[in-house]
């Protein structure tokens, strides 16, 4: 899509709905391939292969029939990303030829005058999102971006709605979406426990079907399943809604090809692809016969389609960087572990790591602190042994946030635990990695936290799961004042719902970048080598998880064989798990019991057989 033009449409669908044409072509009918990723973070090694995919399908099916389009998290993640603030991966997708994308919780990390001057004047494709909107002055709350975009092929209409998480207004820096007061001046649709989205994109919908007559309506979803606010996941907003044909989703980081009931009971497909581009998403709409379809390509290996226009184009790229990238600040004994040893999960957002110890630490030692606090979210990269470089560390913290040193109560500090804690064991990005501090979580008692309908934390209303609490060895104490150093992120700007220390006195206010600190700290204070104390990848037994599963009884007899399944076209672990086991989220329970053969759990095969829980 020429830039020009996409100006042009930026203009009119602020006015209304049109229906023009994404490439002119033959007026006939056959299928249609939408190719989709998401959740990208600036890995940009397989785009090679996403442009060979495009170009290959382009030849077969036509130009105007194939679409390229991204559901969110894209351009934030890499070093690259981080020193370009996120421009390099937007010249990378107008290299490649995406058509669409919506914004990402993440696509605001660097500030929202940078992502808008990116979306608006940058990128050659079109940002769409639906439900984010800002507040004017004369008109009200107004949508920021085109909410929807229509393109004919041929004698069919698809529409595509771009639907951004509420989540956003903690999964990023709150005070990108708010006034120098404190104020929102930016909604998601976020309130009325889900129903203002469902509404909202309801009504979007039912005018794309009526007033502008699309044949398919598509959804272009950053909202995710497992360890999502449960009323803000695409199967929540798809049960709440009708005339949604297929969701193309992101956020959550999960592999799934799988269908969701919509509100009339009928099933509606659901795709995304991982993280990374761990691989390519690929639906297809038949017109001919009504029948959708989706699959994901591999990225990787033999027969993959390599454009070597874009590999010429990424090498560039990427040379600019590399004597910085390159620049070896330390040497680290062991793996440093932000992922559980699959290299897939992650476990600083579940559990203590070496390299969430070593995080923390960095920020208390280099601010001078009591306590050093890390959410898991915010540490994105695993370092292998060996060579530590500026570019590998820059990967471990990639946001550029701003250490802040901040004056607080024992109370305040319990509570940020407790609101780390509160969603164990599910996945969550502001479980807390500490330094200076220990204590005991006690899985069995449910989570009593409160948050506003922001996502910000309020009070606890009944126990605590966290206990055992003790600051450099000794107990915490409520009223007493403890100095705690983390980014600006959560100390100022209260990410991840971390409200308790916005009204602190600030004693250091963003005085060095995270990423700064954590060269600092390995380069100086540990005189380059991260050694036998971070060696342990469980960490340094600074969180105590209690567990609340009994030892099962010992089992005695015959045993029953494994039941096998074999691995048919378009499967993916989800989809197995789903239908063999009845819950897509099983899935892992199939790679662990097949790890001799399976390397990786999204690398399977046709014919594969598979042993099954």
């Amino acid at each position: 899509m020429k830039k020009l033009c996409r100006f042009c449409l930026l203009a009119v669908l602020l006015l209304g709905l049109v229906v023009p044409s994404l490439a002119a072509g033959p007026d006939k009918e056959g299928p249609i391939v939408i190719l989709h990723t998401n959740d990208v973070h600036a890995s940009l090694d397989h785009y090679p292969a996403v442009a060979g995919y495009k170009k290959r399908l382009e030849a077969e099916y036509g130009a105007d029939r194939v679409f390229l389009v991204d559901a969110g998290d894209a351009i934030q993640g890499g070093p690259i990303a981080t020193l370009t603030q996120g421009a390099s991966v937007v010249d990378m997708m107008n290299f490649v030829g995406y058509d669409l994308a919506i914004p990402g919780n993440h696509e605001f990390d660097y500030g929202m005058d940078v992502f808008l001057d990116l979306a608006q004047n940058q990128a050659e494709y079109l940002y769409l999102s639906e439900n984010w909107k800002g507040r004017d002055a004369y008109a009200g709350w107004t949508t920021v971006l085109p909410g929807a975009y229509m393109a004919r092929c041929g004698d069919t209409s698809i529409a595509f709605v771009g639907v951004t998480t509420p989540e956003t207004l903690t999964k990023s820096d709150p005070t990108h979406f708010q006034d120098g007061e404190g104020n929102y001046v930016y909604t998601f649709s976020e309130g009325d426990g889900g129903r203002a989205l469902y509404e909202d994109i309801q009504q979007t919908v039912d005018s794309l079907r009526t007033a502008g007559g699309a044949d398919y309506v598509i959804l272009l979803a950053h909202l995710g399943i497992e360890g999502i606010t449960e009323e803000w996941t695409s199967a929540a907003l798809i049960a709440s809604t009708t005339g949604i044909d297929a969701v193309i989703d992101g956020h959550s980081h999960e592999v799934y090809q799988q269908h969701a009931a919509n509100r009339d009971g009928q099933l509606i497909p659901l795709t995304q692809t991982g993280t990374k581009l761990a691989s390519l998403g690929c639906l297809i709409l038949d017109p001919d016969t009504g029948e959708i379809s989706t699959q994901l390509l591999p990225l990787e290996g033999e027969g993959v389609p390599a454009d070597q226009e874009t590999q010429i184009y990424l090498d560039q790229l990427s040379s600019q960087f590399q004597v910085q990238l390159n620049r070896v600040v330390g040497t680290a004994a062991a793996d440093l572990m932000a992922t559980e040893a699959d290299q897939w999960n992650w476990a600083v957002r579940v559990r203590e790591t070496n390299l969430g110890d070593l995080v923390a630490d960095a920020y208390r030692t280099m601010m001078g602190a009591d306590i050093g606090f890390a959410n898991g979210g915010g540490i994105r990269a695993n370092v292998a042994a060996g060579d530590i470089t500026y570019g590998s560390l820059i990967s471990v913290q990639p946001y550029g946030n701003e250490l802040c040193l901040v004056e607080t109560t024992g109370q305040d500090i319990l509570d940020a635990l407790e609101l780390g804690a509160s969603r164990y064991p599910e996945s969550s990005g502001g479980f807390l990695q500490v330094s200076g501090l220990t204590y005991t979580l006690d899985p069995s008692t449910p989570s009593s936290v409160v948050l506003s309908d922001k996502g910000m934390f309020q009070r606890v209303e009944g126990s605590y799961r966290v206990s055992d609490v003790k600051v450099g060895g000794q107990p915490l104490v409520l009223d007493q004042v403890y100095t705690v150093a983390s980014h600006n992120y959560m100390i100022k700007s209260g990410g991840d719902g971390f409200s308790m220390f916005q009204d602190d006195r600030l004693l250091k206010d963003c005085t060095m970048l995270d990423n700064q600190a954590l060269i600092g700290y390995v380069a100086e204070e540990l005189d380059g080598l991260v050694g036998a104390a971070y060696q342990d990848p469980a960490g340094q037994d600074r969180i105590t998880i209690l567990s609340d599963v009994s030892e099962p009884e010992p089992v005695t007899g015959t045993q029953p064989q494994d039941r096998t399944y074999t691995v048919q076209k378009g499967d993916c672990l989800w989809s197995i798990a789903a239908r063999q086991l009845g819950d897509g989220r099983r899935w892992q329970e199939i790679y662990d019991r097949n790890r001799d053969i399976l390397s990786n759990p999204h690398r399977i095969y046709v014919g594969q057989q598979l042993r099954l829980p």
